[in-house]
């Protein structure tokens, strides 16, 4: 794994050796970045089943403000706080909470992200369990986008309360799914036909 762009561009980030560990590949989160290369700067992040922190550390790479940074599993969360320091990520650009991330969303008071990353593990086949919760966590607001990996034979909807997928992308055996608030794309539809006027 390395860091495509940015300040961190091309360090190599230590990872998780284990069999049942997909870490995002450099061509899926190549992709996602591209999508989201405007929005990216100065924005208000959540990587959400971390892992080592590719993506959150990615994100900030490229002058995201701040990233959360939420996983369970504390020997990932090691290898994360490898990855800080290697890199030397200053310490007020990101905070780590060893938490479940549905009780996290569930529970999550504070302001929305702006993006929120989120790669589940695909043994437990989650990410419809995390869309759904997003849907009513104060984590997503109206102008918030989530970006999440699931097995190409997980059931994903196209609609979750107000959240709605205005991407889908198919990497063989895993699904990358964009998700964002249904008042962005009224407000983009709106704008639209403001300027066909």
């Amino acid at each position: 794994m390395r860091i495509i762009a940015g300040k961190y561009r091309g360090h190599q980030l230590v990872a998780f050796k284990a069999d049942h560990i997909r870490p995002t590949t450099d061509r899926v989160k190549e992709t996602l970045f591209n999508k989201l290369q405007f929005q990216i700067e100065g924005a208000k992040v959540a990587d959400l089943f971390c892992g080592t922190g590719n993506l959150g550390i990615e994100a900030l790479s490229r002058e995201a403000s701040f990233c959360t940074f939420v996983e369970k599993n504390p020997k990932s969360l090691a290898i994360a706080r490898q990855n800080f320091e290697k890199l030397k990520v200053p310490a007020s650009n990101y905070k780590v909470i060893s938490m479940d991330v549905l009780a996290f969303l569930k529970s999550y008071t504070g302001e929305p992200f702006d993006i929120i990353f989120a790669d589940p593990p695909f043994t437990e086949k989650m990410a419809h369990s995390v869309v759904e919760a997003a849907s009513s966590s104060a984590a997503f607001g109206a102008a918030t986008v989530m970006a999440i990996e699931s097995q190409a034979k997980e059931r994903m909807e196209d609609r979750y309360g107000p959240l709605i997928r205005f991407s889908k992308k198919d990497y063989g055996d895993k699904i990358l799914s964009m998700f964002c608030h249904e008042s962005a794309i009224e407000k983009d539809s709106a704008e639209e036909e403001q300027a066909d006027e």
